[in-house]
């Protein structure tokens, strides 16, 4: 008999809401990973592995006698932020809540391995991922170093996410670039501090961190082509100065993305020539450190139009379509694309719904059903029976 979907969604969104009243730091995801092994194996997969990567948990289920193997992926971290919502099921463990939607994703694919396990209606092998720490680019590569790829082999991978804006029951991905890359860095300026009455006497920073996160805005306005698409942002400036002191040490702290390697180096180049030079017109010194966090979501072309043509038997008439231009958001997800062609994907969370990583954000029920319905539908379409 196939499984009720009316009866589905109430789970998922039980299911949703336990996990988003206990949210986890990454690599600190104990009581989820365990969550989410008791299910699956309650669902009767063939093999439920915890603890892949720390805290990962992937699930095996294998139908018919197909040898090929695909993956679908969902993220289980949460945020240091602390939640602003006052509903029944709001975070119970301060400082930390699920901001961005990861909860859901996790819900979503229990949902499909539940569908999967009870109707089937594939050939081959489906491999359920549930990744750790993602939020700060480490999970992902912390599962391929704990042998993911040589213990639970797969050809294929595909992930969603939640978008804020794009309403409920809609499905966007597209080819080739998806999300950014991310690289973080951080300039820290040394000079002389002293005395706010004799600026002269001294070599503060201050000033000088100044002129540098102005003079950063020129790389990607007067140093990259216009054709390539980056972004240069700093996003803390702190010093050792008080209010009758001028600072003597400065920190300048920020991201950059783009979505080729050569830019990214490029900018790198930039910057690093800007922070020497400004620091020599005020005569301090510069040291810049310069770290690649994320590397670019790049969706298979092939099989992003799998996905779309998937997402079209389980999405209403119109509301799948390819997005027109990819985001400059980061996604952990691309390092299994390193390994395996995949795609990634955007379904709806409202277009009143908070942004993502915001003190309100709350992940919309109502898309449960559609991201269990998509996961169900590509593993169908790419492991068909018979």
């Amino acid at each position: 008999m196939a499984m009720d979907p009316d009866a589905l969604r109430r789970e998922m969104t039980a299911w949703r809401r336990d996990l988003h009243a206990h949210p986890e730091f990454g690599f600190e995801e104990t009581r989820t990973s365990a969550f989410v092994a008791e299910k699956l194996r309650a669902f009767g997969l063939d093999e439920v592995a915890e603890g892949v990567g720390g805290t990962g948990v992937v699930g095996t289920l294998t139908r018919g006698s197909g040898n090929r193997a695909i993956a679908l992926r969902a993220d289980m971290d949460a945020l240091r932020i602390t939640e602003q919502n006052a509903r029944a099921y709001r975070s119970r463990n301060p400082g930390t809540m699920h901001a961005c939607g990861h909860d859901g994703h996790t819900a979503m694919l229990l949902g499909a391995a539940k569908l999967l396990a009870q109707d089937g209606g594939f050939d081959g092998t489906v491999r359920f991922v549930f990744q750790p720490a993602e939020e700060w680019g480490k999970g992902a590569l912390a599962m391929l170093a704990d042998g993911l790829m040589e213990r639970f082999p797969f050809e294929e991978i595909y992930g969603l996410h939640n978008m804020p804006g794009l309403p409920v029951g809609h499905f966007r991905t597209r080819a080739g670039p998806i999300m950014s890359a991310e690289d973080n860095f951080e300039i820290v300026l040394t000079g002389v501090g002293g005395h706010a009455a004799r600026p002269h006497s001294g070599r503060e920073v201050l000033v000088a961190a100044c002129a540098t996160v102005m003079n950063l805005q020129t790389i990607v306005s007067r140093r990259l082509s216009p054709t390539d698409v980056a972004v240069v942002s700093v996003t803390e400036l702190t010093t050792d100065g008080t209010r009758n002191a001028l600072p003597g040490l400065a920190r300048i702290l920020g991201d950059a993305r783009s979505f080729r390697p050569e830019i990214s180096a490029e900018i790198e180049t930039q910057m690093r020539a800007i922070a020497q030079g400004t620091a020599l017109a005020y005569h301090v010194a510069a040291e810049v450190t310069y770290t690649r966090e994320f590397v670019p979501t790049l969706n298979d072309a092939a099989l992003a139009e799998e996905a779309l043509a998937a997402a079209r038997t389980v999405f209403e008439n119109g509301h799948v379509a390819t997005a027109r231009e990819p985001m400059t958001g980061s996604e952990d997800f691309a390092r299994f694309l390193d390994h395996v062609p995949g795609c990634f994907a955007f379904v709806g969370n409202g277009e009143d719904s908070a942004p993502l990583h915001n003190p309100a954000y709350d992940f919309n029920d109502d898309g449960l059903l559609f991201g269990a319905r998509f996961h169900a539908a590509i593993v169908r379409k790419r492991l068909p029976p018979g």
